[in-house]
């Protein structure tokens, strides 16, 4: 059976909540990755998303060099462990519709990341991983406001 650790990208690189949102833009540009880890003396207190930068910094007309990394990340992390099976952690992707997983050892430190791209490359099982894209893939409703219309999505009742 494989394990995360098997699978994971080791050493993730991280940043520290007390970081700007314009340095944390820039490491991610510069390793072309979408995710950054957030990491303070004790461990693992967030995940900073390009979603993130863009919902809560750029669409809300913040400045990126003003604003901190701790006040546009999230703060709620699901992650996993090392020694966790790859079939627990696609589905805990599956379940919470994310890419990314960060991976924890016994001690709650941060030792890595997994993605869907490193469960499809190492596992071969096309079946679980085509399971986990089809389940992260699933569209959310779009807030409406004050409306009780569900629509389609696209901005039309069904």
């Amino acid at each position: 059976m494989l394990r995360i650790k098997d699978v994971m990208t080791p050493q993730a690189e991280v940043i520290s909540p007390d970081a700007t949102t314009e340095d944390a833009a820039s490491v991610m540009k510069t390793l072309d990755i979408g995710v950054l880890p957030v990491c303070d003396e004790e461990g693992l207190v967030g995940i900073l998303t390009d979603r993130d930068l863009v919902v809560r910094v750029l669409a809300a007309t913040r400045d990126p060099k003003a604003v901190l990394v701790g006040e546009a990340m999230t703060p709620s992390v699901v992650y996993c462990f090392e020694d966790d099976d790859v079939e627990h952690a696609a589905t805990v992707m599956a379940g919470q519709q994310i890419r990314r997983l960060p991976v924890l050892d016994k001690n709650r430190k941060l030792v890595g990341i997994v993605s869907m791209g490193d469960l499809a490359v190492h596992t071969q099982d096309h079946q679980l991983t085509g399971k986990v894209l089809e389940d992260v893939s699933q569209p959310s409703l779009p807030k409406r406001g004050n409306t009780t219309d569900q629509g389609d999505g696209f901005g039309q009742a069904a």
